[in-house]
């Protein structure tokens, strides 16, 4: 089959653009305002952008709370998403009201930082703080306002737990991280599921 994204004619019962574009990343971002309300959300328009320096980007619907968070102290925290914490990560994609916690809401614990002011949270395995570089918003083709917006920040500094780092390697499959796929469906990362390339000489 084939069509056009500017009629969406696809004839499907959901649009299958993100089954395609799969499995994505979860940003488990937490933002703090400048009067210091906490904000944490997933993202899974979410990927590392960049090495040197390391960057990591999130998209979001909408200036949602974490965007204008992040915009007004300038830091934000990605958490890594983790089956272990799947239902938690989950209860804190529902909609609160501004100021009311999601950390409290999904029974999590947070974490100080070290280098930014929003904290982490504290049963993640690993966490990215990250100091915010710029706001871009996607503005479609043909004009028009954008609907998302693009929030790119630099890492400055990396929290891993001891555990998962064995003969001098993060082992990421037994952390199990969890990315978004299409529809209500999501993937696990294990070590059953793990295998190895070498990049070929030029």
């Amino acid at each position: 089959m084939f069509y056009e994204t500017s009629t969406n004619a696809h004839g499907l019962p959901h649009d299958p653009f993100k089954a395609i574009v799969t499995p994505r990343p979860i940003g488990w971002i937490t933002a703090m305002s400048a009067k210091g309300e906490v904000n944490l959300s997933p993202y899974s328009f979410f990927n590392a952008v960049s090495e040197r320096p390391p960057m990591v980007a999130f998209s979001s619907a909408g200036r949602k709370d974490a965007v204008t968070f992040v915009e007004e102290t300038g830091e934000f925290v990605c958490n890594l998403a983790t089956y272990d914490l799947r239902e938690q990560m989950n209860a804190t994609s529902a909609a609160l009201p501004r100021g009311e916690s999601e950390m409290d809401h999904a029974g999590l614990k947070s974490a100080p930082s070290r280098l930014v002011k929003p904290p982490r949270v504290a049963d993640a395995l690993a966490a990215l703080e990250c100091k915010w570089v710029q706001t871009v918003p996607l503005n479609p083709l043909g004009g028009g306002d954008p609907s998302y917006y693009l929030v790119i920040g630099q890492v400055v500094g990396i929290h891993i737990d001891d555990r998962c780092i064995v003969n001098g390697l993060v082992d990421t499959a037994a952390m199990r991280p969890i990315a978004r796929s299409g529809y209500r469906d999501y993937f696990v990362a294990t070590p059953e599921t793990r295998f190895d390339m070498t990049r070929p000489g030029g």
